[in-house]
């Protein structure tokens, strides 16, 4: 592992913010490997297991893997069987589990709205907390994450997800409520240093106090879209106090918001508010003190009162105005499902020709890799036509050995 070069800014700034035995722990896990973990889809892999590996503790699903393998090359992550997701993130599955009447207050098919989305971690995860038939808006400003987006939220397999492209104000405009609002706000990104040298490069001071206003920003937008009595969850991938503790102290006295707790297990080693004078209940990931990258997040309740007036129901009719990105996989499950091995697998991903058996009648065919759907052919006869989205394939051409990373249970 190449040795990290820390910001002199951010080891004064940070350094004083931790504390001596904190700042040993961080300085620790910049010299070590980053964990590896995943997410598996229990719609599609609910009878799945990884093939080595622990859970993670505080996500249904989440599984730690003893090393990195070739994801690229494994056709059940590009089925949306499973979703490589840092761990400290999944922190979000615990958050959805002890709040979840909260979520359905006020219908048992709640709205739900993930701000800033891309590349879609917690947009999977939320479809995989809240009720299947319940509609969930995955949006994200940037239109080329945008497009990252609507792959993995399709790929994941979301028949009651839509996914925009667009700013948080534009939300604000269409004066609908939703039950649940997650922001997971751009930020300085300190907590992805270990994975990201280009993080390291982009810091400064002058982005941190960018970055608190602008976060700020977006969460007054959010919070016009949020119903009374519904859920509000604030996260940043960054350690400094004012892009989290001063921020959630800035939400409890501007907008009212109330600050829910969330139990956690000791031996999960999850750091409280590092703010002096400042004990509310928020959560922090450290990397050596818990087993991911860096995470912070806070959980709040909108109240009810005259001050927040419930909102329209939200209507599909009322998302016409914004930029909503179509579908690029359509008519997967259609005709005949051809099981595809490997190394077919592989060609298929890629793009390339391919020859089907004989018996496989002609029209449009659905290609399998263990039973799990990868996309669609049309069938010509004497030959078929790669239907698999252009902007989605697998460029490498590398072939590796086969890459397995979960199993069918026994």
């Amino acid at each position: 592992m190449a040795v990290i070069t820390l910001p002199p800014d951010f080891i004064e700034q940070t350094r004083l913010i931790f504390g001596d035995t904190l700042w040993a722990d961080f300085l620790q896990a910049m010299e070590e490997e980053s964990p590896v973990s995943i997410r598996l889809n229990p719609q599609k892999a609910k009878d799945w297991t990884v093939i080595e590996g622990e859970e993670v503790p505080w996500c249904r699903g989440g599984y730690y893997l003893k090393e990195r393998p070739a994801f690229t090359f494994d056709p059940l992550l590009h089925a949306g069987a499973y979703y490589v997701q840092e761990a400290s993130s999944m922190f979000l599955d615990e958050v959805l589990k002890q709040h979840s009447s909260l979520i359905t207050l006020h219908s048992s098919l709640p709205k739900v709205l993930d701000l800033c989305a891309a590349p879609g971690g917690k947009s999977t995860l939320l479809r995989a907390a809240i009720p299947v038939d319940s509609w969930l808006v995955s949006n994200e400003p940037n239109p080329k994450r945008a497009q990252i987006l609507s792959e993995n939220m399709q790929k994941w397999g979301s028949p009651h997800t839509i996914v925009t492209n667009n700013y948080p104000r534009d939300f604000k405009k269409l004066k609908v409520k939703f039950d649940l609002i997650l922001v997971d706000a751009p930020c300085s990104g300190e907590g992805m240093f270990r994975k990201d040298e280009v993080a390291i490069h982009e810091w400064s001071l002058q982005n941190v106090a960018h970055c608190s206003r602008l976060q700020r920003e977006i969460v007054c937008d959010a919070w016009e879209c949020l119903q009374p009595g519904g859920l509000f969850i604030y996260s940043t991938c960054t350690f400094n106090t004012h892009e989290n503790e001063e921020n959630v102290r800035w939400m409890m006295e501007e907008l009212g918001a109330e600050i829910l707790p969330v139990e956690t297990k000791p031996e999960w080693k999850i750091t409280g508010s590092l703010l002096k004078g400042f004990h509310e209940p928020v959560y922090r990931f450290i990397p050596k003190r818990t087993k991911g990258e860096g995470l912070f997040m806070a959980v709040f309740r909108k109240p009810s009162s005259k001050d927040y007036p419930a909102g329209k129901e939200l209507k599909l009719s009322d998302l016409k105005a914004l930029k909503i990105l179509p579908p690029q996989r359509e008519g997967l499950g259609e005709g005949a499902h051809v099981e595809l091995s490997y190394s077919q697998a592989l060609q298929y991903l890629r793009r390339e020709a391919l020859t089907l058996p004989s018996e496989v009648p002609t029209g449009m065919v659905t290609m399998t890799y263990q039973g799990m759907p990868l996309g669609t052919a049309k069938n010509l006869g004497t030959r078929a036509n790669n239907l698999y989205p252009k902007e989605w394939r697998i460029k490498s051409t590398y072939i590796p050995g086969q890459v397995s990373v979960i199993k069918q249970k026994s």
